[in-house]
């Protein structure tokens, strides 16, 4: 359930009592929740109008505990349920008006690290996004998302619009992209993923073409398992290969 925020407009303002904490303090408080959030995310936020923090007389954000929580409900709606931030700041105005809004059904979250990829769960298909919503969820331009097309990184599915794994692509390459990484990088990334793919297909290739329904739907939650595992391996060996050549 969403926690009301405290206010509109103001809802920077820190009541009575309220400790005001810097924006580093934020970041590890959110973290637990949000591992992937950044300093220059909140300030993004902040930025967009969705959180006010205080100012010091030397300029320092100072956020007080309801800021900390509206921050943690718009991660949220963006990570579950893919809302542009236009649409997020609609579903908080609400919300301190005091009405109650209706969010979508979220995608199911496939923490393939933490092994919480659920081999029964399905693939999603209500979940499909525009275009202008991708760029709001990845907080990219229009040039930004062509060029990751160009490069094979992302594609629009058949029917058009973009699906939940597309969500993840975009907004991950982003995140890479902060620190300097390109779309050709990435080339040899998507290449490794295109061979594990192919591992997997090669081992329920033969039990989806069984005649036995129970047979090829074991042949999916078979490729979802394999799929998390070699997501999981992959992940171990990146951190083994960084850790031999950091030391």
């Amino acid at each position: 359930m969403l926690r009301t925020p405290t206010g509109g407009a103001g809802h920077g303002a820190a009541t009575a009592g309220d400790r005001l904490v810097s924006i580093g303090t934020v970041l590890n408080q959110l973290r637990d929740e949000f591992p992937e959030v950044t300093i220059s995310k909140i300030r993004f936020l902040e930025a967009e109008g969705l959180v006010e923090p205080r100012r010091t007389a030397s300029g320092y954000r100072k956020f007080s505990r309801q800021d900390v929580e509206r921050l943690a409900q718009i991660l949220r709606m963006q990570r579950d349920h893919y809302l542009p931030l236009k649409v997020i700041r609609e579903h908080l105005d609400a919300l301190a008006r005091g009405e109650q809004i209706k969010l979508p059904s979220p995608s199911p979250q496939r923490d393939l690290l933490d092994g919480a990829w659920d081999p029964e769960s399905e693939r999603p298909t209500a979940g499909r996004v525009g275009r202008a919503e991708l760029l709001a969820a990845a907080e990219v331009t229009e040039e930004e998302l062509a060029e990751w097309e160009s490069y094979g990184l992302i594609a629009a599915g058949p029917e058009g619009g973009y699906d939940a794994e597309a969500v993840t692509v975009a907004r991950l390459v982003a995140d890479l992209g902060r620190f300097g990484l390109e779309p050709r990088h990435l080339r040899a990334v998507k290449a490794a993923a295109e061979r594990e793919a192919g591992l997997v297909e090669q081992v329920v290739a033969p039990l989806r073409r069984h005649r036995n329904p129970q047979t090829r739907a074991h042949a999916e939650a078979t490729a979802k398992e394999l799929a998390g595992l070699s997501v999981r391996l992959h992940a171990a060996l990146v951190q083994t290969a960084l850790g031999l050549r950091l030391q």
